[in-house]
Order: structure tokens, then C-alpha cells, then sequence
């Protein structure tokens, strides 16, 4: 467990650390309006990347982790998950291509969004699910990082100015496709696990045993992804920019959270099936490092946020400061929401539930988010993800001392 935590913190950090690199440089040379309309896109793609992920980072990863000694059933996973994706990807492309030529909002800058989404391909194919599984999150590590590091240097060397943010995209993508074929090819090569065609009854097994997840799972990321879209259709990409790079802030320090997550789904789920008990006293040990942790970033980033926009971003972001602050409580929160989510509701099996309060959260996201944005702009998009956030902590919150009653008295 330790050995997987440290291979994820460290895929964080690059996850994360890379990208802080390259910010300061591109809000820079880019401008707010590029790199707005930049991020606009990657939130359009990223409805796509929900619809093709379908949850399966946790239900692969859990199913994966319960027959890892079975090479027979990983094969079986693994080709039904593959094939499940690609076949979700050919419906993303469809719809993709259908709101390109409907919406004029995207014809203005269709190559962007096109050379966007063609990295959306990468994300399918990489089995982060298997890594994750099987607990060898080194592998994952190893290849990230290699990625990354050669896309800063491609960065540095050819992005010039703002003219260059075509060639951005098109650096960005193609790293994604490599990262997912190098992941692929690994599993296949170093692992022997067997890549097949499953039959449509496979497909729709596996896509039926996730939708709970994919749910949850939905509802998570659009409340996460979808601000800069929302913002975007009620403001100047240049008001985008700047709430795209204090959440880039804020999402490098919540990255922080998540090797925490990951790395101990395998194990609580295991520990579920075991034995209740020492499923309880391990998510009560863990929820005060969680909790403890969370708040700790979110004091960071608000007592910090000046100093950060003036030292990431640079002159011509100030707008941002505010919006940081606002955005700073945020992975306080989701520290509370995601322990008790995935860390309790899923290992337990309720996955149902989990996915009926996140899709309410969801509703009322984007009720907020709508409705704010319009009136608060950037502000107003940052509330809208607080609301949704203790709104769900709260549902989820009932959920568990209910569960816990009825382990009692059981």
C-alpha cells in the first residue's frame, strides 16, 4: 500500500508540478483571451473524456483487484473495459462532430476543437484501471513523467507566442495518444495480459455492471469540468482565462489529495469484504490525515493567493486573486466529500446511492453555476462549485451514519 501511494504522489506531483512549470510561461505568452479560449476547449473535450471514462477507474480498478491472480479473468476485464471504451469513443465522435457543425460557438474555432479531441483517443486506450488494480502504479509513474518532461521541452522550444496556440494543442494531444499507447503496449508486452474483441453481451455487462459509477462518476466531473465551459458561454474568453488559471492553482494543490484516494480504494475495498471491523478502523484512522490534510491546503492557497497569481501568473491576472480565494475552500471539501464517497459508500457497495446524491449535486451545480455565472461571472462559477460541494457532503453524510446504524444493530 505504502509502495502504491508513493508511485501515485509522485504521478500527481508530475501531474501537476509540470503543467505549474509551463503556466506561468504560457498565461504569459498566450495572453487571457488564448489561453481562455484554449481551455474552453479542453472543457468541451473533457464532457467526452466522462462519457468514454464510464467510471471505469474505479469499477475496472476494483474488479481488476478482486481477481488479479486469475491471468484468465484480468484478460477478460481488461479486452471487455478496452472495447467497452473504444465503442463509447465511436458514439463521443459522433456527438462531437454533430455540435461542431450545429453550434456557431464552436464553427469560429473548429481546428482547435478538432486537434482538442483527437487526444481524447489517448485517454480511452490508457489502462490506468489495470495500474491501478493491480497496485503497480510505478509503471504508471515512469511513463507519465517521460511524457511530461519531453512536452515542457516542446513547449519552451517552439511556443513563442500567441500565435502559436494551434501548435499547443496539437503538443498536447499528441502526448495524450503517446501516453496511451505506451501504457497499452506495456500491459500487453510486460504483463502478458491478452487484448481480445469481446462480443456485444460482454459490452453490455460491463457497461451495465459501471453505470452506478459511471453516474457518480459523471456527476463528479462535470461539477469539476464543466465551470469553464458554463462561464464561457456568458463571457469574454479573457474573464476565462482568468478563472481557468486560479483553478489550475487550486487543482495543483488538490492533486495533492489524490494518491491519497487511489491508493487505498484496492485496499478498503479488500478490507470491506473481510471484515467490517477492520474496514471501520481503517477509514477512521485515515479520515483525520484526510481531514487534517484538506484544511491544511485550503489555508494554504487562501492566506497564499496574492503571492501565487503574482508569482505564477504575472501581471495582467489580478482578476484571479479573488477568484483563488474563492476557489480556495474547495479541496477542504472534496477531502470530506471523496473520503466519504469512495472510501466508504462504493467499497460497501452502495454504489446506487452514491451515484443517486452525486447526480443531485450535479443538478445543483449547474442550477448554480448557471445562474451565477451569468450574474457573478467568474466569482459566481467558483460559489456554484462550494454550493454543489457541501450540498453533497451533507446527503453523503446521512447516507454513512445510516450505513454505520445498521451495521450495529445488524
Amino acid at each position: 500500500l505504502f509502495k502504491n501511494f508513493t508511485s501515485l504522489s509522485l504521478l500527481q506531483i508530475s501531474n501537476y508540478i509540470f503543467p505549474l512549470i509551463t503556466l506561468p510561461y504560457l498565461v504569459r505568452v498566450l495572453g487571457p483571451e488564448k489561453y481562455g479560449l484554449i481551455n474552453f476547449a479542453a472543457a468541451f473535450t473533457g464532457y467526452f473524456t466522462i462519457l468514454t471514462d464510464y467510471g471505469f477507474n474505479l469499477s475496472a480498478t476494483q474488479e481488476i483487484s478482486v481477481n488479479r491472480d486469475d491471468k484468465q479473468k484480468v484478460s477478460e476485464i481488461f479486452s471487455s473495459v478496452i472495447t467497452s471504451k473504444l465503442l463509447l469513443y465511436f458514439i463521443s465522435t459522433i456527438i462531437f462532430f454533430s455540435c461542431l457543425i450545429s453550434f456557431n460557438i464552436f464553427k469560429t474555432d473548429n481546428t482547435l476543437f478538432i486537434i482538442s479531441y483527437a487526444g481524447l483517443i489517448g485517454t480511452v486506450i490508457f489502462p490506468l484501471w489495470y495500474f491501478q488494480g493491480t497496485e503497480k502504479m510505478n509503471f504508471i509513474f515512469i511513463i507519465n513523467f517521460v511524457i511530461k518532461l519531453i512536452t515542457v521541452i516542446l513547449i519552451f522550444l517552439l511556443i513563442k507566442n500567441s500565435a502559436d496556440y494551434l501548435l499547443l494543442v496539437i503538443i498536447y494531444s499528441t502526448s495524450q495518444v503517446v501516453y496511451g499507447l505506451t501504457g497499452l503496449i506495456t500491459v500487453i508486452k510486460k504483463f502478458k495480459v491478452r487484448l481480445f474483441l469481446t462480443n456485444l453481451e460482454d459490452i453490455i455487462n460491463q457497461l451495465r455492471k459501471s453505470k452506478n459509477i459511471f453516474m457518480s462518476s459523471l456527476s463528479i466531473s462535470v461539477i469539476s469540468s464543466s465551470n469553464v465551459f458554463i462561464l464561457g458561454l456568458f463571457v469574454d474568453k479573457s474573464t476565462v482565462g482568468y478563472f481557468a488559471a486560479a483553478d489550475k492553482i487550486r487543482l495543483a494543490f488538490q492533486s495533492m489529495l489524490g494518491p491519497l484516494f487511489t491508493a487505498t480504494f484496492p485496499h478498503v475495498s479488500n478490507l470491506a469484504k473481510k471484515s467490517f471491523e477492520q474496514f471501520y478502523n481503517f477509514n477512521k484512522k485515515s479520515f483525520f490525515f484526510t481531514f487534517t490534510f484538506g484544511l491544511i491546503i485550503f489555508l494554504i492557497i487562501f492566506w497564499n493567493a496574492e503571492n501565487l497569481v503574482k508569482i505564477i501568473l504575472g501581471n495582467g491576472y489580478e482578476n484571479s486573486i479573488i477568484i483563488l480565494k474563492t476557489l480556495s475552500v474547495i479541496p477542504f471539501l472534496y477531502s470530506i466529500s471523496n473520503f466519504l464517497g469512495v472510501q466508504i459508500l462504493l467499497p460497501l457497495n452502495y454504489s446506487k446511492k452514491y451515484a443517486a446524491i452525486m447526480f443531485f449535486a450535479l443538478v445543483v451545480h449547474t442550477s448554480f453555476a448557471l445562474i451565477l455565472a451569468n450574474y457573478f461571472q467568474a466569482v459566481g462559477s467558483a460559489v456554484a462549485i462550494i454550493v454543489a460541494e457541501m450540498f453533497t457532503i451533507i446527503l453523503l453524510l446521512i447516507s454513512v451514519i445510516k450505513i454505520k446504524t445498521d451495521m450495529v444493530y445488524k
